[in-house]
């Protein structure tokens, strides 16, 4: 059970890598990701989601080419 939690939650960290074409779209993917990882791994959903929205959008904007 633990092995297929770890594999669905690098599977949602590995949708950060679809950025969105405006700093909202970012937030709302990012948000999405970081807080369907956090319910996967039974954390903090409101942290989860943070953390997603900031790695994001972050990433995207020090990256556009990459997204």
């Amino acid at each position: 059970m633990q092995r297929s939690r770890i594999w669905v939650a690098l599977a949602l960290i590995g949708g950060l890598a679809a950025c969105g074409d405006t700093t909202g779209e970012q937030a709302l993917i990012g948000g999405a990701v970081g807080a369907g990882t956090a319910a996967v791994l039974n954390g903090n959903l409101v942290a989860g989601a943070a953390v997603g929205v900031a790695g994001n959008v972050l990433y995207c904007q020090q990256y556009p080419s990459r997204c």
